[in-house]
Protein backbone atom coordinates (compact mmCIF):
# COMPACT_ATOMS: atom_id res chain seq x y z
CA UNK A 1 0.00 0.00 0.00
CA UNK A 2 2.90 1.93 0.24
CA UNK A 3 2.85 3.04 -3.56
CA UNK A 4 -1.03 3.38 -3.43
CA UNK A 5 -1.90 7.14 -4.29
CA UNK A 6 -5.24 7.25 -1.99
CA UNK A 7 -6.18 10.98 -2.96
CA UNK A 8 -8.14 12.56 -6.11
CA UNK A 9 -6.27 14.92 -9.03
CA UNK A 10 -7.00 17.90 -8.89
CA UNK A 11 -8.82 19.15 -12.10
CA UNK A 12 -10.21 22.12 -13.43
CA UNK A 13 -14.30 24.11 -12.65
CA UNK A 14 -15.50 23.27 -15.59
CA UNK A 15 -17.46 26.13 -15.98
CA UNK A 16 -20.18 27.59 -18.60
CA UNK A 17 -18.86 29.60 -21.68
CA UNK A 18 -19.22 33.14 -20.99
CA UNK A 19 -20.39 32.70 -17.63
CA UNK A 20 -18.48 35.84 -16.61
CA UNK A 21 -20.25 38.18 -19.03
CA UNK A 22 -23.76 37.98 -18.71
CA UNK A 23 -26.08 38.03 -15.08
CA UNK A 24 -27.92 34.94 -16.23
CA UNK A 25 -25.22 32.50 -17.28
CA UNK A 26 -23.75 32.87 -13.50
CA UNK A 27 -22.41 36.55 -13.08
CA UNK A 28 -23.60 36.68 -9.88
CA UNK A 29 -25.55 33.17 -9.62
CA UNK A 30 -23.21 30.38 -8.80
CA UNK A 31 -25.70 27.66 -9.95
CA UNK A 32 -26.01 29.36 -13.30
CA UNK A 33 -22.23 28.57 -13.77
CA UNK A 34 -22.74 24.83 -14.01
CA UNK A 35 -21.32 23.34 -17.39
CA UNK A 36 -23.08 23.19 -21.36
CA UNK A 37 -22.25 21.84 -23.94
CA UNK A 38 -20.73 24.37 -26.61
CA UNK A 39 -23.20 23.88 -29.74
CA UNK A 40 -22.26 26.75 -32.10
CA UNK A 41 -21.14 26.33 -35.54
CA UNK A 42 -17.93 28.63 -34.96
CA UNK A 43 -17.89 27.91 -31.59
CA UNK A 44 -13.99 28.53 -30.29
CA UNK A 45 -14.76 26.30 -27.33
CA UNK A 46 -16.04 23.40 -29.09
CA UNK A 47 -13.62 23.56 -31.46
CA UNK A 48 -11.07 23.33 -28.96
CA UNK A 49 -9.17 26.33 -30.10
CA UNK A 50 -6.03 27.36 -27.57
CA UNK A 51 -6.16 29.69 -24.49
CA UNK A 52 -9.86 28.73 -23.96
CA UNK A 53 -10.82 26.59 -21.02
CA UNK A 54 -10.97 22.82 -20.52
CA UNK A 55 -14.02 20.60 -21.50
CA UNK A 56 -15.19 17.95 -19.33
CA UNK A 57 -14.27 14.42 -21.22
CA UNK A 58 -13.32 10.82 -20.55
CA UNK A 59 -10.05 11.21 -18.85
CA UNK A 60 -10.96 13.77 -16.37
CA UNK A 61 -12.50 10.96 -14.04
CA UNK A 62 -10.65 10.04 -10.78
CA UNK A 63 -9.50 6.57 -10.33
CA UNK A 64 -11.77 4.04 -9.63
CA UNK A 65 -9.76 2.54 -6.38
CA UNK A 66 -10.27 6.63 -4.98
CA UNK A 67 -13.64 7.68 -6.91
CA UNK A 68 -15.77 7.38 -4.02
CA UNK A 69 -12.92 9.41 -1.34
CA UNK A 70 -13.57 12.03 0.53
CA UNK A 71 -10.52 13.72 1.04
CA UNK A 72 -8.47 10.85 0.72
CA UNK A 73 -10.18 9.08 2.98
CA UNK A 74 -13.29 6.25 2.45
CA UNK A 75 -16.02 6.94 4.95
CA UNK A 76 -18.71 5.70 6.35
CA UNK A 77 -22.48 7.46 7.02
CA UNK A 78 -23.42 7.76 10.48
CA UNK A 79 -26.67 8.88 11.84
CA UNK A 80 -25.96 7.33 15.59
CA UNK A 81 -23.80 6.85 18.00
CA UNK A 82 -24.21 3.28 17.49
CA UNK A 83 -23.15 4.05 13.74
CA UNK A 84 -19.99 5.84 14.97
CA UNK A 85 -18.93 2.97 17.44
CA UNK A 86 -19.41 0.71 13.92
CA UNK A 87 -16.36 3.02 12.26
CA UNK A 88 -12.98 0.50 11.65
CA UNK A 89 -9.67 1.85 11.69
CA UNK A 90 -8.71 4.45 8.73
CA UNK A 91 -12.40 5.39 7.52
CA UNK A 92 -13.65 8.94 8.22
CA UNK A 93 -17.19 9.81 9.19
CA UNK A 94 -19.43 11.91 7.39
CA UNK A 95 -22.53 12.98 9.70
CA UNK A 96 -25.88 12.32 8.69
CA UNK A 97 -28.39 15.21 8.07
CA UNK A 98 -29.43 15.20 11.80
CA UNK A 99 -30.59 18.11 14.87
CA UNK A 100 -27.95 20.35 16.42
CA UNK A 101 -28.16 17.96 19.68
CA UNK A 102 -27.90 14.55 18.24
CA UNK A 103 -25.06 16.49 15.94
CA UNK A 104 -23.42 17.87 19.15
CA UNK A 105 -23.06 14.25 20.66
CA UNK A 106 -21.42 12.57 17.72
CA UNK A 107 -19.05 15.26 17.46
CA UNK A 108 -17.95 14.67 21.10
CA UNK A 109 -17.75 10.83 20.73
CA UNK A 110 -16.10 11.03 17.76
CA UNK A 111 -13.23 13.06 18.88
CA UNK A 112 -13.28 10.67 21.87
CA UNK A 113 -12.45 8.27 19.42
CA UNK A 114 -10.18 9.47 17.33
CA UNK A 115 -12.15 9.38 14.46
CA UNK A 116 -11.83 12.19 11.38
CA UNK A 117 -14.86 14.06 10.18
CA UNK A 118 -15.46 14.62 6.55
CA UNK A 119 -17.64 16.56 6.36
CA UNK A 120 -19.09 20.27 7.08
CA UNK A 121 -18.81 19.91 11.25
CA UNK A 122 -15.02 19.41 10.43
CA UNK A 123 -14.20 22.84 11.86
CA UNK A 124 -15.54 21.70 15.39
CA UNK A 125 -13.64 18.58 15.13
CA UNK A 126 -9.64 18.36 16.10
CA UNK A 127 -9.29 14.96 16.02
CA UNK A 128 -7.16 12.61 13.66
CA UNK A 129 -6.56 9.63 12.91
Amino acid sequence: MADDNRTKRSKPKFLRTDWHKKIRLGKGVKKNQKWHGAKGRQNKLRLNRKGRMQRPRIGWGADARVKSFIGGMDFIRVENIKDLETVKKGFGVVIAKVGEKKRKEIIAKANEMKIKILNKYKEQNNATI
